[in-house]
C-alpha cells in the first residue's frame, strides 16, 4: 500500500494526498462542512485515528450563516472563515481531496486524485455546489462593475455590500432559484438588509426593491409567511411569486425573468444592484451514482433515521440528503446526534432507532437590528424554543444570531457538542409553558 501521512502539528491530525494511494477505514465522512465535520467529531471520540478518514478538498471551512451579515457589512469574511486543518477533528485522517466516483456496491469511493477508499460505513455529506454558470451572463456580471452581487460564495460575498454602497437609484432585485437552496431564507434576508441600508443613507425614497421569487408562497411556514408580507408591506418591497431569473445582461444592466406558470410569459427588468441566489446542485459524482441517489442527484434516505434507502451502511447528513427538511445548518446540528446514534447502532449489528423530526431553523434577519427566529420541523409547523412568540421582529434574536451563534458553530458544533436546541426548549417550555 503507497500511502502517505503528512502530521499537522497544530492540530495533531494526518493528512495525504499522494496520489493512486489506497486507504481502508471504518468509516468514511465524504465532505468536511457543517454536517459532515460535526459528526465526525462524534466519531472521533470512540474510533482510533486510522479508522475514520474525512474526505475534504477545501483548505478553508466557511461559516455560512454568516454571509447575510458580511453581504450587509456587519460582519467580515475573516469572521466566517478559518483553516480546514483548524477545525476538523484531530483524531482522523484528512484526505485533501473529493470524491470522483462513489462505488457503494464495493464499499469504496474513488477520488479525483485517483486514490481509493473502502470503508465499512459512509456518511456522505458533500453539501450543495452553487450553479453560477446556469444562468447566461451571470458569471460575468458578478465579474464585473455592473451591480451584480451574490452572498452565496465566499468569492462574491464581499461585493455584496460594495454594491450596496455605490447605489444611488432604480431598480434593487432580489432572486430565489427554481432548485433546492441551501439557508432559503437567506436570499430575502439581504432583501431586507438593503432596505433598511437605503433607509439609513436616504436613498429608499429612490429606489423600487424587488424580491423575485421561483416558490409559490414568500416563505414555507404559515406563521412565519404572514409575519414577512406584513414586513414587505410596510416597506413597500414588492414580492413576486413564481417569477425565475433566466438571464442576466450585465452590459445593459437588464435582468430576465421567466413566469414558472406561464412559461411562455418573460419579462426583462432594469436594475442598479441584482442580488442572485444561483441555483444549486449535488456534486457530479454523487449526481452520477444513481444506486445510492434519486432521479434528483440526492441520497436517497429514510427521512427518521437518514440512513440509506438501499445500501444499510450509508448514511447522509445536510443539504446532499433527500430529506425533505429545510436545509440549514441547524438542521444538520439536529440531523448529527440522530446520524452518529443510528451509524453506531448498525456498527453493533441493531436496527437504527433514532428519529429525525424534520427541525430546521432560519433566523430571518429583517434589518440591522431585528431578526424573526424561524424554527419548525417536517409538517412545517412552528417549533419553537422560546416560551414567547418568535413570529416577531425581535432585537433579542437579532443579537443570538450576530453574537451567540458563531462562537456556537466554531467550538460547540464542530466539536461534536451541539445537536441543536431540543434540550434548551423542553427545559424552557417545562418551566414557562405556552398557552
Amino acid at each position: 500500500m503507497n500511502v502517505f501521512f503528512s502530521h499537522v502539528a497544530k492540530r495533531g491530525f494526518s493528512t495525504s494526498n499522494f496520489n493512486n494511494a489506497k486507504h481502508s477505514c471504518k468509516v468514511l465522512v465524504v465532505g468536511g462542512g457543517t454536517g459532515g465535520c460535526a459528526t465526525a467529531a462524534k466519531f472521533s471520540k470512540i474510533l482510533k485515528k486510522n479508522e475514520l478518514i474525512i474526505l475534504e478538498p477545501s483548505e478553508n471551512h466557511y461559516y455560512q450563516p454568516l454571509f447575510t451579515l458580511i453581504g450587509g457589512g456587519i460582519s467580515s469574511l475573516s469572521d466566517a472563515r478559518k483553516n480546514t486543518k483548524e477545525v476538523l477533528p484531530k483524531n482522523a485522517v484528512w484526505l485533501k481531496d473529493s470524491a470522483a466516483e462513489f462505488n457503494p456496491q464495493s464499499n469504496s469511493v474513488t477520488t479525483q486524485n485517483g486514490d481509493t477508499i473502502e470503508y465499512e460505513f459512509l456518511l456522505v455529506a458533500t453539501g450543495l455546489q452553487t450553479d453560477y454558470d446556469k444562468i447566461p451572463g451571470l458569471v460575468a456580471g458578478l465579474n464585473s462593475d455592473t451591480g451584480v452581487c451574490s452572498n452565496y460564495s465566499a468569492k462574491y460575498v464581499e461585493g455584496t455590500y460594495r454594491a450596496l454602497q455605490k447605489f444611488e437609484n432604480g431598480n434593487a432585485i432580489f432572486t430565489f432559484p427554481n432548485s433546492p437552496v441551501k439557508c432559503p431564507g437567506a436570499p430575502q434576508k439581504i432583501c431586507y438588509i438593503t432596505d433598511h441600508f437605503l433607509r439609513k443613507v436616504g436613498k429608499r425614497d429612490k429606489a423600487n426593491v424587488i424580491y423575485n421569487t421561483s416558490l409559490p408562497v414568500i416563505f414555507g411556514v404559515k406563521k412565519y409567511a404572514d409575519a414577512l408580507w406584513k414586513v414587505c408591506e410596510e416597506r413597500n418591497i414588492n414580492v413576486n411569486l413564481r417569477t425565475n431569473l433566466i438571464e442576466v445582461r450585465p452590459d445593459k444592466r437588464e435582468a430576465v425573468f421567466q413566469n414558472l406558470d406561464k412559461p411562455e410569459q418573460v419579462t426583462t427588468f432594469e436594475y442598479s444592484m441584482l442580488h442572485v441566489t444561483p441555483p444549486m446542485s449535488t456534486p457530479p459524482a454523487l449526481r452520477t451514482c444513481r444506486s445510492l441517489t434519486n432521479e434528483s442527484g440526492f441520497v436517497d434516505v429514510d427521512k427518521s433515521t437518514l440512513q440509506s434507502t438501499k445500501f444499510s451502511n450509508v448514511f447522509a447528513i445536510g443539504d446532499c440528503s433527500s430529506s425533505p427538511n429545510s436545509k440549514t445548518a441547524a438542521a444538520a446540528a439536529a440531523q448529527c446526534q440522530v446520524v452518529f446514534k443510528n451509524m453506531k447502532s448498525v456498527m453493533d449489528g441493531k436496527t437504527p432507532v433514532s428519529a429525525y423530526d424534520g427541525y430546521a431553523s432560519c433566523p430571518l434577519v429583517t434589518g440591522y437590528s431585528t431578526c424573526i427566529l424561524a424554527e419548525f420541523d417536517y409538517n412545517l409547523a412552528p417549533l419553537e424554543t422560546f416560551p414567547f412568540n418568535q413570529g416577531r421582529e425581535l432585537w433579542s434574536m437579532y443579537l443570538m444570531k450576530k453574537m451567540l451563534m458563531p462562537p456556537l458553530y466554531w467550538n460547540l458544533m464542530l466539536n461534536g457538542w451541539w445537536n441543536g436546541p431540543a434540550l434548551v426548549r423542553n427545559l424552557l417550555h417545562l418551566r414557562f409553558p405556552q398557552n
